[in-house]
């Protein structure tokens, strides 16, 4: 039904506005005590062979929504409710932020794509983080944390910026992802540099306080291979739980959407099937170079059973859509999960890990 009478409906207004009416929407749901229940016998789905526990957290699957698509948190009941395993929000910033003046949202349906340069719009860590204290969830929440869109905060005030988000989040998030690599503030890649990544690292003292949630770090796409392993020996150094791969690409490359369209949108991260192959080859590439010992989530390009194989293959642990939301609709959790655990049974494995397990024999 989502692709034949939703999203032709949508798809008929710009992105900007089908984004936050879909988030309006998602948020009433998620207030209502019949449409949760309503929502969760439409798209629920549930296989013993696709929990895992992970980083000390209990993952019913390990399909989740990634950061960008419910920036303030207002949607997390419906996502456990169509079946999500796990939810990450934001990214939130210390300040509140409008973000960049629109549109700054766009589809490349030719391509299965978005681009977007949002700029972090977000209501700010105080408001968001009174929200998800409220949240009682049974799955796993992750919080996206970056730097405020503000390019006057540079140098040490930048450091204390992300310190003010992650004190205020430590002790509601189930882990907390920092994104280093958001391609849509003026100032660009701050901490996608080895010096002020580890800056950063080490004012967040995470190897030094075991209460702390779980801290992952999130890579652009757009990574050469050595700068990849500058960051990933910081990251190994300052001892962080895991990496999310990857976030957005300012690249073009290989589209099949008219130059003069992709022109025309300008500047932005550019998601979805786009993006596929390039993620799937840097979580091979953390994963190689951590030996398998941390968590990677992966996403970029993501709609279906056969793009989540290819991902756990490479290394991911765990799975991330949003451009596959949009364009495969809710139903979409539920397809992976199903293809995932038929999958496993035809292959004669017992548990999802088996997947990745191959590739390490």
């Amino acid at each position: 039904m989502y692709k034949y009478l939703i999203r032709p409906f949508l798809f008929r207004f710009p992105a900007d506005y089908a984004h936050e009416a879909t988030i309006k929407f998602s948020a009433s749901v998620s207030r209502s005590k019949w449409l949760l229940k309503t929502s969760k016998s439409i798209y629920a789905y549930s296989d013993a062979s696709l929990k895992q526990n992970i980083i000390g957290l209990n993952f019913p699957n390990p399909v989740g929504l990634a950061a960008g698509f419910d920036k303030n948190g207002t949607t997390c009941r419906l996502m456990e409710k169509i079946g999500f395993g796990f939810v990450e929000v934001g990214s939130i910033t210390a300040n509140p932020s409008i973000g960049n003046p629109k549109p700054r949202s766009f589809r490349l349906p030719q391509d299965q794509s978005l681009i977007n340069r949002l700029g972090l719009n977000n209501d700010g860590v105080q408001t968001i983080s009174r929200r998800l204290r409220k949240l009682n969830l049974n799955i796993p929440l992750g919080i996206n944390i970056a730097k405020t869109h503000d390019p006057s905060i540079t140098g040490e005030a930048a450091v204390q910026d992300y310190k003010t988000s992650f004190d205020h989040l430590k002790d509601i998030a189930d882990y907390i992802t920092l994104n280093i690599s958001c391609p849509n503030t003026e100032e660009g890649k701050t901490f996608e540099e080895p010096e002020p990544l580890n800056s950063l690292l080490t004012a967040l003292e995470i190897h030094k306080d075991a209460s702390l949630p779980p801290v992952l770090v999130k890579f652009s796409v757009d990574l050469d291979d050595t700068k990849l392993d500058e960051l990933i020996s910081v990251c190994e150094e300052n001892t962080v739980d895991g990496y999310v791969a990857t976030n957005t690409s300012s690249r073009r490359e290989g589209l099949s959407t008219p130059k003069n369209v992709i022109r025309n949108i300008g500047r932005g991260g550019l998601s979805g099937s786009a993006i596929k192959k390039r993620s799937t080859e840097m979580i091979a590439k953390i994963h190689a170079q951590t030996k398998g010992e941390k968590m990677i989530i992966g996403v970029g390009g993501i709609s279906s059973g056969r793009d989540a194989i290819e991902k756990l293959k490479a290394g991911a642990d765990l799975l991330q859509v949003y451009t596959g939301l949009v364009y495969e609709g809710p139903g979409i959790v539920k397809k992976i999960n199903q293809e995932l655990a038929e999958y496993l049974r035809k292959n004669g494995y017992e548990h999802i890990y088996h997947i990745r397990k191959i590739r390490d024999q």
